[in-house]
């Protein structure tokens, strides 16, 4: 198991600007070539983390659908070699997200 994160700073609020996404993009990016010949599922958790994963696998060479981010949302993506890998999209489990009062 690995874990990483699409933008590897702590910005304001939690809340990155285009900028810092890009800036960070790159690891991602490796990342996903790192563990393309044996990874079989990843797990985004947020929209922020879903959009940057799409981005970053198809920069390295992955064939990615476009799919919406949801909870819950899916979508399987094949490495440069062909091995399918499940990408599943969940809610990111912040406290800003679970203390909501709702």
């Amino acid at each position: 198991m690995r874990i990483t994160a699409a933008v590897h700073c702590a910005p304001p609020d939690n809340k990155p600007t285009t900028e810092e996404s890009r800036e960070c993009a790159h690891w991602l990016v490796e990342e996903c070539a790192l563990v393309a010949p044996t990874v079989r599922c990843a797990v985004a958790l947020g929209g922020i983390a879903w959009t940057a994963l799409a981005r970053a696998a198809r920069s390295a060479g992955w064939m990615v659908p476009r799919a919406a981010f949801g909870h819950g949302a899916e979508a399987v993506a094949l490495t440069p070699a062909g091995e399918e890998v499940l990408l599943l999209a969940s809610y990111h489990p912040s406290q800003q997200n679970t203390f909501t009062g709702a």
